[in-house]
């Protein structure tokens, strides 16, 4: 299979700007899609803080930041995926959304062109069975934040043939990220093990156990954790965190990965984390 050396991210946000961040910086000419131009620069602006975040950090010199902004051109057109190797998708963790993109990239997108969802819990194999590629489908679960963790979960469909896996895992390799293959379950290795820790946390605080800071001091101090479980959840956000609990206890349909009742709670309340101001914790 031919290297990738034309891809288009499809989203924006925190997740969709940092991976196109990483490919740019690591010499990739970038398509970053959104659905509005004044969305688009946002997530242009938020790349181009983040890598003078880096310059002024040494990592960068500020050439090197300025040719990695310049990688990236933003479009709100969906077509311009027409020429990618690789179309990376980075949009809300929306079953129905999801689905909806790829059906429509099928129709734009070239025979030969790799489809990679940065799904964090949801079905590749589903997803996949939505185009006529299934055997070129692939997961590409970056964490967050992008251009600091170095994991990429790259999860197998249950079509997924071993040369897409192969050139997904070497791209991994070239932006210097550590590919570890996972099989198509519910939340993959990381949140099938992450977010009902996050879950059991929050029920501590709901049953009065102990308050949210206690909670985090304990795992902390006790486990070594670099930020405890509660501020991680409003970190990550509060929302995605009951979307994948929801696909974790849809997907198993074993109560103990039942979202915790305060967790839908704030939600309900538009308490979502760092990204409203509240979560577990006040931000300014």
């Amino acid at each position: 299979m031919p290297a990738l050396s034309n891809v288009t991210v499809v989203g924006g946000g925190t997740m969709g700007g940092g991976i196109a961040h990483v490919l740019a910086r690591h010499g990739y000419p970038v398509v970053l899609c959104e659905t509005s131009a004044a969305l688009a620069d946002r997530a242009r602006a938020g790349i181009e803080r983040n890598l003078e975040r880096e310059v002024k950090k040494e990592k960068l010199t500020a050439e090197q930041g300025r040719q990695a902004l310049a990688r990236i051109r933003t479009t709100t057109e969906l077509s311009e995926a027409a020429a990618a190797d690789l179309i990376i998708e980075a949009i809300p963790e929306r079953r129905e959304l999801k689905t909806a993109l790829f059906e429509r990239l099928d129709g734009l997108a070239p025979e030969r062109c790799l489809f990679a969802s940065n799904t964090s819990s949801l079905s590749i194999t589903e997803l996949a069975a939505h185009t006529r590629r299934p055997e070129r489908f692939i997961g590409m679960h970056f964490m967050n934040p992008v251009p600091v963790m170095p994991l990429v979960e790259v999860v197998r469909g249950l079509a997924t043939s071993d040369e897409t896996f192969a050139a997904v895992r070497d791209l991994a390799l070239r932006l210097e990220k550590t590919p570890v293959e996972a099989r198509d379950f519910p939340g993959f290795v990381s949140n099938r093990v992450l977010m009902p820790m996050i879950n059991e946390a929050i029920f501590c605080v709901m049953e009065g156990v102990a308050s949210a800071e206690a909670v985090d001091q304990v795992m902390k101090l006790g486990m070594n954790h670099p930020m405890g479980p509660l501020t991680l959840a409003d970190f990550i956000g509060l929302d995605v965190c009951l979307d994948i609990m929801e696909v974790l206890y849809r997907g198993f349909r074993d109560s103990k990965y039942r979202p915790c009742p305060l967790l839908r709670q704030m939600v309900a309340a538009g308490w979502l984390g760092r990204k409203t101001g509240r979560g577990f914790y006040r931000y300014s």
